[in-house]
């Protein structure tokens, strides 16, 4: 009798997109419980405030000592609200997973944190007199998308139409939905602000650019991993 024995191995759990949320999803509840004036005072020490990231009368020595450069990465784990939460871990989870099986859990944290930085000082620098706190994984999580975009360009995604009376489950390839995403972002961040919208849309533009080129040069590592 002859029994046959399946040699491919089972891909890891991707935990660490799993520990980015936790770590969200705990800092949320923990201001959440924190008194409004703890909470702001957190909130404004620890999110990229650009006119203090950008201070020319500050001696650098001092900024290196106050951690402000930090505040690029802190700030990607504080949000604003609910909303604001469950829509950047919604993504995070869609294209999350699967980007970080490809690359790998410590490259995709590192995309993360460093997309998500170079994101933030993108917008920084836009609104470098701003005194009002960048906040939010939004930029990080583009990247993530990004890169999903270069590693899987023939991959496709489900999505449920309202078809009259009845939903329509409906598989669109995800170069189509994502573009359509990014040109989104594009538009509102000329239109975005004359409705009141307080987003940084630009956090969005540039993490989106960063994952894909990271995805594209990381291809041959990525290659290589997978042969071993």
């Amino acid at each position: 009798m002859f029994v046959q024995v399946d040699r491919r191995r089972k891909p890891p759990p991707p935990w660490a997109t799993f520990v980015i949320i936790s770590g969200c999803v705990a800092l949320f509840l923990w201001l959440a419980f924190t008194p409004e004036a703890a909470r702001v005072q957190f909130v404004r020490q620890w999110g990229t405030v650009p006119a203090w990231l950008f201070d020319a009368h500050v001696p650098l020595l001092q900024q290196l000592s106050e951690l402000r450069w930090l505040r690029l990465v802190t700030a990607l784990f504080i949000h604003a609200g609910w909303l604001h939460l469950g829509g950047d871990l919604l993504f995070l989870m869609i294209f999350g997973v699967p980007a970080e099986r490809a690359l790998g859990p410590w490259r995709f944290l590192f995309l993360f944190l460093v997309g998500g930085a170079l994101a933030n000082l993108a917008e920084a620098f836009i609104l470098a007199s701003a005194n009002a706190p960048i906040v939010g994984s939004s930029g990080a999580v583009s990247a993530i998308i990004g890169a999903y975009l270069g590693l899987f360009p023939r991959a496709r995604l489900g999505l449920v139409l309202p078809l009259g009376m009845f939903l329509e489950f409906v598989r669109v390839p995800a170069p189509l939905l994502i573009g359509f995403w990014a040109l989104l972002q594009v538009a509102f961040t000329f239109v975005g602000p004359a409705f009141g919208a307080a987003v940084a849309w630009w956090t969005h533009i540039v993490g989106f650019a960063i994952g894909i080129v990271f995805a594209l040069i990381s291809r041959p590592a990525i290659a290589r991993r997978l042969r071993q």
